[in-house]
């Protein structure tokens, strides 16, 4: 864009198409990238105001979140040891409309458990495969970094005591955690399309995104990392319940 603001390449990028952009990666990212204009990390935050909050809950058969329909989902588990002075073990739902580029942060639960706890792994997996069954979820990604590397073993463990079939991912990270936090979040909560449960104002991620800083230096992130990561994670599909299925039947009228 020039300084009265046409584009400076009209044949290839026309107004309409330059606006559509810069909603998808966001201002920061535009000014950065498009108008080579860089604004310095130390500047950016987290504003809890550009929250969208809503009260519907996810409708199985219709596969909607009010008048939105939901495309696909992505449940994730950032695990810790879960004793009080560790840091968060924290596990999200969030339901994607992927045809307006929405993002659906549903429910999320913080987890802890006693120091006394034998198997405090064993406890949370038992706690994450509650939270998959109330929401009819059959697949999660969970981070193996660290004290995760055995989790997906407890995991499967765990379930078979339960009779649950699962489908997990094993995710491993190696980007610093301010950058995915800022790269997967701030896109997206600044171009309006993150939408919160009225349920998450209960939990602490609303303090983690006021207190939250790309260059480091705050106490608690473990939400907004395990949002992050449900962000960026591969969606699974969700289909209506009322949906039929179709019968396809193979050609097998041929000679080889």
């Amino acid at each position: 864009m020039d300084s009265a603001g046409n584009p400076a390449w009209p044949e290839m990028f026309p107004l309409e198409k330059v606006h559509e952009l810069e909603e998808v990666v966001g201002p920061r990212h535009f000014s950065a990238q498009m108008m080579l204009e860089y604004v310095p990390d130390e500047r950016v935050h987290l504003d809890p105001g550009a929250v969208h909050f809503y009260e519907d809950v996810f409708d199985y058969h219709d596969v909607r979140i009010g008048d939105n329909v939901i495309t696909g989902y992505t449940c994730y588990w950032d695990p810790s040891s879960g004793h009080a002075n560790s840091d968060g073990s924290v596990c999200v739902l969030v339901y994607r409309d992927d045809k307006n580029r929405n993002f659906f942060v549903h429910d999320i639960v913080y987890m802890n458990v006693s120091d006394d706890d034998v198997h405090p792994l064993a406890t949370q997996c038992g706690a994450v495969l509650d939270f998959m069954q109330k929401h009819r979820l059959s697949r999660i990604g969970i981070e193996i970094n660290g004290i995760g590397n055995a989790l997906p073993e407890i995991m499967r463990n765990v379930a078979k005591e339960k009779q649950f079939l699962i489908n997990i991912l094993p995710i491993s990270n190696h980007t610093k955690k301010e950058t995915r936090i800022l790269n997967a979040i701030e896109p997206i909560l600044t171009t309006g399309r993150l939408y919160m449960r009225n349920k998450i104002k209960q939990t602490m991620l609303l303090s983690e995104m006021l207190a939250w800083s790309p260059i480091g230096s705050v106490e608690h992130d473990d939400g907004l990392d395990a949002v992050s990561s449900a962000l960026t994670m591969m969606p699974c599909p969700v289909h209506a319940l009322n949906t039929c299925s179709k019968i396809i039947k193979a050609n097998t009228d041929f000679k080889i």
